[in-house]
């Protein structure tokens, strides 16, 4: 019997279809220092993980049995692929399955900065009986989404379900991207009817100097894509938005363009010091925050299930 280990957890359809198949599923979370001795012990021969397992060169080394390495969710930067293939391993992920969950939370948090929610809902729980016409004076300056502009960096799949919800508000999108250059973004609508949308690719300063608010769709670099210098050339009282990667955008200079008030607000899912971003990032006002949650949502976590088991299912039947 094939024996694979979801040691980050695995949506239960995944689970049934590969138990139906004839696999058999662990779904004990094993701690790292520990990984490699239950995988031998076990005989396990796959190992399904998210962005908490780090499966390294010296883990692959300790373990001769494994075969596949699945990885739920878009990035691979928790996995030494190289090394993987070098050892005839097979590294896969499924970057479909989280597109619209990452999308809708950019929206979440650009609602959250455009109507200060998440200064709001710091303050309100304190203030709110004794402070509530003083407060509704200070969240009185919000804006509407509609008509402005959308910038878009990074334009995969997760940026163009971004775009399709951006289009489908009224918003104008703007994209950069260092291999798309043109797409056609299609708006499904509930009764069957689609409009579609064809769009270009333009500089980065650019999308930065015209739009109203950004948000980053790139895969983790060794360099800043959003620093000083790129920040200095968004729009005054624009706002940013990072749901892909931390190191992608310098937060040191993030909180000094908020400060100064060039920016109008910010929203973070993810950060450059994860798993303990730094105290000045926590709090500020002016930043709309979530723990690294893009793609977690049931819908998300039950297509990642399906397609790590449909994928394990054709590699080692």
């Amino acid at each position: 019997m094939v024996k694979i280990l979801a040691n980050d957890g695995m949506a239960q359809e995944g689970i049934d279809l590969l138990e139906k198949e004839g696999f058999e599923v662990k779904t004990t979370h094993v701690a790292q220092e520990q990984l490699a001795n239950y995988i031998n012990s076990n005989k396990i021969t796959g190992l399904l993980v998210r962005s908490a397992t780090k499966v390294d060169k010296k883990l692959m080394d300790d373990c001769p049995d494994l075969k596949v390495i699945g990885r739920g969710g878009v990035g691979l930067d928790n996995i030494d692929v190289a090394h993987a293939e070098s050892k005839g391993i097979t590294v896969f992920n499924t970057p479909e399955a989280s597109s619209e969950s990452v999308a809708e939370l950019v929206f979440a948090h650009l609602l959250n900065g455009v109507r200060f929610l998440h200064d709001a809902n710091r303050h309100m729980p304190l203030e709110g009986d004794s402070q509530f016409k003083q407060l509704k004076k200070s969240y009185a300056a919000g804006v509407e989404l509609r008509g402005k502009t959308l910038g878009i960096v990074g334009f995969g799949r997760i940026g163009q379900a971004t775009a399709r919800m951006a289009l489908a508000l009224g918003m104008e999108v703007l994209f950069t991207d260092h291999t798309t250059k043109e797409a056609t973004i299609s708006i499904p609508f509930f009764d069957g009817r689609s409009i579609e949308f064809k769009l270009q690719s333009i500089e980065l300063k650019e999308v930065l100097s015209q739009s109203d608010f950004v948000s980053l769709h790139v895969p983790s670099q060794e360099n800043y894509v959003i620093g000083k210098k790129e920040l200095g050339l968004m729009k005054p009282g624009s706002g940013i938005i990072n749901t892909s990667r931390g190191g992608v955008l310098d937060e040191v200079a993030l909180v000094e363009a908020l400060d100064n008030d060039h920016l109008a607000f910010a929203g973070l899912d993810v950060f450059e010091s994860e798993p303990n971003p730094e105290i000045k990032i926590l709090m500020n006002p002016k930043i709309s925050l979530s723990p690294h949650i893009g793609g977690s949502t049931m819908e998300a976590q039950q297509r990642i299930g399906m397609e790590l088991a449909q994928k394990l299912i054709k590699l080692l039947k």
